[in-house]
């Protein structure tokens, strides 16, 4: 064992890649269904810690990996999360969830005192809303690693209670939710309405439920793009694309009769072709301002990034790596191939460039010092990386510069980001959280759990019965609130639709700053 020490501790590099190996390796392992996941690398780096205290890596490390979750999640979810703001659910929401935050943050102080320090009392609060960012900004705060002990007991509540706590509301609920349709879902209806016929589409367009489109028009014995201006006529046949079978059922008896396979069965001058959109003339452009490439024409029936089927409107702004099902001629394929650009290595592709220059403009401002009245100036740190990120990822483009990043490769910076963050403050933090937890660890489980419960209890049972939130809207306030990815898997499993996706995404950035700033502010308050 000493010889195995030994090694650790002069090649922290083996130390620490050998920690997110077996960190991944607990994290698989699931015990009724849950598991830890990423978060099974810090109590892997908080034993590696203990057993080799002089083999942690530079505290660079964990502020770069930190740095890089913080971006890679702004830049996705910044567009959401500005709606959240401008729109009167989602300050219902916001709202919702930041009462929440407070409460669970007052009642993790309320424990200070004798043998609970703080710094165990902010990693408590970061640990039940598994919160790596605000650990980091309470370690920083603090110029110690307090905050890591509190964060490791308190951090498997965060994970397993609100599952719990969600499925036990859904059992005792019992709420009525509908599953989603495919969110292209198509209908061919054939023209019968005598109100109809004679005027031009785009004014029969405006008379549809919201999300149907026409995307092809069968006249005779012909299938043709379904352009502005064309005329409808008695027995043409229209392509109707919509998010589900109701609404298509709707358009139905706006127009006519069902008429299956009367275009989809002929391909002969239009058939489907999907492409990635890989090419930077077409990435960062919206919809409407696609051009039809050496007078080719093509229709846009579907938008698909990562696992999910976009609402197509005329602004809805292309990425790398999006995949875009298209209506064209097959003599066309190869031209709008070339257009589009259609590589698989457009789900990697990102600016350096845009990266460099939001991560540094993200840590200069995090280095502002900001005044408050009664506490003093204070920095936001890294969390300066997270409002930056936000703020590129709603203008997804600036100029030539494109800000968005492909879904695959957000996923693998995030993850990558938070690895080595979890790894690093886990092995600095080992020592004192195996003399700690000896002493005090069924105080903290107790402790912990109690702070989990404020968290979550008030976001149900407020957002259910006092504002008639639908449940799925409030798993997904849940999911963004905790701040787990493994809570909104579980939401979207327990409801599928898309509400508990978009309440994350609403409320996860706003919940994240909130934390940052409680826990910075706290010891300034208390003169710690």
């Amino acid at each position: 064992m000493q010889s195995i020490r030994t090694l650790l501790e002069q090649q922290p590099m083996i130390a620490l890649f050998l920690t997110i190996a077996l960190g991944y390796l607990v994290g698989e392992i699931k015990f009724k269904g849950l598991s830890l996941g990423v978060g099974a690398v810090l109590f892997v780096a908080l034993t590696v810690g203990w057993f080799a205290p002089k083999s942690v890596p530079s505290a660079m490390v964990g502020t770069l990996g930190l740095a890089l979750f913080l971006y890679a999640v702004g830049i996705q979810y910044g567009k959401e999360f500005f709606r959240g703001l401008t729109s009167a659910e989602g300050r219902k929401a916001n709202l919702l969830a930041a009462f929440a935050v407070i409460l669970a943050g007052a009642v993790s102080l309320a424990f200070v005192g004798g043998t609970v320090k703080v710094g165990y009392a902010l990693g408590l609060f970061a640990g039940a809303g598994t919160s790596t960012p605000a650990l980091q900004a309470a370690i920083q705060a603090l110029g110690n690693d307090d905050p890591a002990v509190g964060y490791s007991v308190a951090y498997p509540f965060g994970v397993a209670g609100p599952i719990l706590f969600l499925y036990l509301g859904f059992l005792i609920s019992k709420p009525q939710i509908a599953q989603n349709g495919t969110g292209n879902e198509l209908l061919e209806i054939e023209i019968r309405n005598p109100d109809i016929v004679g005027k031009p589409l785009e004014e029969v367009m405006r008379t549809l439920p919201d999300g149907v489109r026409i995307t092809a028009v069968r006249i005779e014995d012909r299938n043709v793009h379904a352009s502005p201006e064309l005329l409808l006529s008695q027995g043409n046949v229209v392509l109707a694309v919509g998010p589900n079978k109701e609404v298509l059922e709707q358009t139905r008896k706006l127009l006519g009769e069902a008429a299956a396979g009367r275009i989809t069965s002929d391909r002969s001058d239009l058939d489907y072709l999907r492409v990635f959109a890989s090419k930077p003339t077409v990435v960062g452009m919206a919809l409407s301002e696609l051009g039809q490439p050496d007078g080719i024409s093509y229709t846009v029936m579907q938008v698909r990034r990562g696992d999910s089927d976009l609402v197509l409107q005329p602004n809805l702004t292309l990425e790398y790596g999006d995949r875009v099902g298209l209506l064209t001629n097959r003599a066309s394929f190869q031209a709008v191939r070339k257009y589009f650009g259609d590589s698989i290595k457009g789900t990697a592709e990102f600016s350096y460039i845009s990266i460099g220059i939001g991560m540094a403009l993200g840590f200069l401002v995090g280095a502002l010092q900001i005044p408050i009245p009664g506490v003093g100036k204070i920095t936001i740190g890294l969390a300066g990386v997270l409002v930056v990120a936000l703020v590129f990822g709603r203008l997804r483009r600036t100029g030539s510069i494109n800000w968005t990043i492909p879904i695959s490769a957000n996923l693998v910076l995030r993850n990558l980001g938070l690895t080595l963050f979890l790894a690093q403050v886990g092995m600095s933090s080992g020592p004192k959280f195996a003399a700690t937890v000896t002493q005090t660890g069924l105080l903290f489980l107790g402790l912990g759990a109690i702070t989990l419960m404020v968290l979550v209890l008030p976001i149900m049972l407020i957002g259910m019965y006092v504002l008639r939130m639908p449940y799925d809207q409030v798993t997904g306030i849940v999911a963004g609130a905790c701040g787990n990815p493994a809570v909104l898997a579980f939401s979207n499993k327990l409801t599928p639709t898309d509400r508990p996706d978009v309440a994350y995404a609403m409320i996860f950035p706003g919940t994240t700053i909130l934390k940052i700033l409680f826990v910075d502010i706290v010891p300034n308050v208390l003169g710690k």
